[in-house]
């Protein structure tokens, strides 16, 4: 029952602030006016892509708080998750494209080391966070050629 209910805060809690992040930082007049690459994807994929994805680093941060909760591994998902609530007040909120690509690239770097520090100790977590780092990845491409383009 305790596991059930740790992870369904993880979820919760993750869900819920990276929506209100969201939704305090939507994309408006500034970013519309950018130029942007042929490749970037229309505003609607971003919230159930999130969604998905925050619920996916919701189960891995319970489980990793639940299981190696003073391990480099924690660490990593807290910073990664400070890095992620940052990066849209930085891109949106701030109009800072280069903050932002700084951000997303330290965030990427945090994803890929807690992929890293939690393959042995528990594969699970580390697996649920592969889609989150392909995405990032996706996201540091994206933020790179926004950049590059204005």
């Amino acid at each position: 029952m305790k596991r059930t209910f740790v992870t369904l805060l993880f979820v919760a809690g993750v869900v819920v602030i990276g929506s209100l992040v969201g939704l305090f930082n939507l994309p408006g007049p500034w970013y519309q006016g950018l130029v942007k690459p042929p490749f970037n994807p229309p505003n609607w994929i971003f919230g159930p892509v999130w969604t998905v994805l925050y619920a996916l680093i919701g189960v891995a941060g319970a489980r990793t708080f639940l299981d190696h909760r003073h391990s480099q591994a924690m660490r990593l998902w807290v910073a990664q998750m400070v890095l992620n609530f940052a990066w849209s007040p930085m891109f949106f909120g701030a109009e800072q494209i280069l903050g932002a690509f700084i951000v997303v690239m330290a965030m990427l770097i945090a994803i890929l080391l807690f992929i890293r520090a939690s393959w042995h100790q528990d594969r699970l977590s580390a697996l649920l966070f592969l889609p989150y780092a392909a995405w990032v990845a996706f996201a540091s491409l994206l933020n790179g050629s926004i950049l590059a383009l204005n």
